[in-house]
């Protein structure tokens, strides 16, 4: 009996849908801690410490989400209120590796090795923009390594898989529009970071789906905008806006959503 054919008829998928889910929530609780110490003088590695008393946390006062869920929400050591964002990060995370997992698990019955080699790939890919998200959101600013680093991932992407002139002239084509808002704005309405980011997306989606992103980040971008200021009853509340790109091009990439799909879907209500 060949693998594949063992796999389609024996494997239980529950147990691989929780496996995967725990993985990914692993990585997010590690992405929490890079967010958490960039740029502040503490190494990534090492053991992490409550906040407010210094002390080494225990192994159980790590386990992602289920610590949080134990401790309700509460620093053990100090009685503080923890970050929200540790399991909604681990959660998304376990998620977002979950349907990447999904996506490409057709594949698996035709050939092993492009499963596992794209399924760590592209999870590896959002793992950075997970990261971009979460710190873009708490300080309004891109670090040049995440978006070095989304980009050259997509670059490499395109090189290996796809070098055709359109592939490789996408990441300059979708990042234009942004540039050129940028530079009419003097950085007001968006930062250089947003830019930088914008090219790794055109390498990751091509120019289709990379333009469907765009359009998909602004409709996003602005649906929150209006509850933040409603409900903030703000007007000048400053807003990051790659959240609203790593959003879309996660959309775009698992739903394949590109400029036809969104015309598609205007024509529809026409």
């Amino acid at each position: 009996m060949s693998l594949c054919v063992y796999l389609r008829y024996n494997i239980n998928m529950t147990t691989i849908y929780i496996l995967v889910f725990g993985f990914g929530a692993i990585i997010g609780s590690f992405l929490n801690v890079v967010a958490d110490r960039w740029n502040t003088g503490r190494g990534i590695g090492g053991r992490s410490k409550c906040d407010a008393t210094g002390k080494t946390l225990k192994w159980f006062e790590l386990v992602p989400i289920f610590s949080y869920l134990a401790l309700h929400g509460k620093s053990r050591h100090s009685k503080t209120k923890l970050s929200i964002q540790y399991p909604l990060v681990e959660i998304s995370t376990g998620i977002v590796f979950l349907l990447i997992f999904q996506k490409f698990w057709p594949v698996i019955f035709r050939f092993p090795p492009a499963f596992v080699l794209s399924t760590l790939f592209y999870c590896a890919v959002f793992s950075i923009l997970i990261l971009i998200f979460i710190y873009d959101w708490k300080h309004k600013i891109i670090p040049d390594y995440f978006s070095i680093a989304f980009s050259a991932l997509a670059l490499f992407s395109v090189l290996a898989f796809q070098p055709t002139l359109g592939n490789i002239l996408a990441g300059p084509i979708i990042a234009s529009p942004l540039l050129l808002l940028w530079a009419v704005s003097k950085g007001k309405w968006l930062g250089f970071g947003d830019v930088k980011y914008a090219l790794g997306m055109g390498w990751l989606l091509g120019i289709s789906m990379g333009f469907a992103a765009l359009l998909l980040s602004f409709w996003i971008g602005a649906v929150v905008g209006i509850f933040i200021i409603i409900f903030k009853k703000a007007k000048n509340t400053q807003i990051p806006f790659a959240p609203f790109l790593v959003l879309a091009t996660f959309l775009s990439f698992l739903y394949n959503i590109d400029m036809q799909s969104i015309s598609s879907f205007f024509k529809f209500f026409l």
